[in-house]
């Protein structure tokens, strides 16, 4: 049986033992704008694909030596409405544009078009996630297995 890996599961203090990270720094991770988990009746859930980033977000900030602004930062680096390909008349009232580097996810509910849509499944979240994880956390795996 596979588990679809965008699929919110995990309940905070689960992954936060898979993880042997505390729930506070989740939460923190949560309040910095670094991870946007499901909610489902007041309470967090986390997918697989929130698992891998947390691990890759570890990762950066334990043995890469980055901070959180330093992550953010990286975060930055594709702007949400090249992902989007918004048009130019969208995008001159934009508050994600107005207010960049400061990332669409973090100007919530007002910068999202999608009506309905929850971060966690957003596709300008995700491909950001994706891009850091790829460009900073596979490269290094693979160079370990070899």
């Amino acid at each position: 049986m596979d588990i679809e890996s965008g699929k919110a599961l995990y309940p905070i203090g689960i992954v936060a033992e898979l993880l042997n990270i505390h729930p506070r720094t989740l939460r923190i991770y949560e309040q910095e704008g670094l991870i946007k988990p499901a909610r489902r009746g007041g309470k967090r859930y986390y997918s697989n694909n929130d698992l891998q980033w947390l691990k890759c977000l570890r990762r950066l900030l334990t043995e890469d030596g980055l901070n959180i602004a330093g992550v953010k930062k990286l975060l930055t680096v594709a702007p949400c409405w090249e992902i989007r390909g918004c048009g130019e008349e969208v995008r001159k009232d934009c508050p994600a544009i107005l207010n960049f580097p400061v990332p669409c996810w973090d100007l919530v509910p007002r910068a999202c078009q999608e009506k309905g849509q929850v971060c966690a499944e957003c596709e300008v979240y995700i491909q950001k996630k994706n891009h850091v994880m790829m460009q900073k956390c596979c490269e290094e795996q693979e160079g370990d297995r070899a």
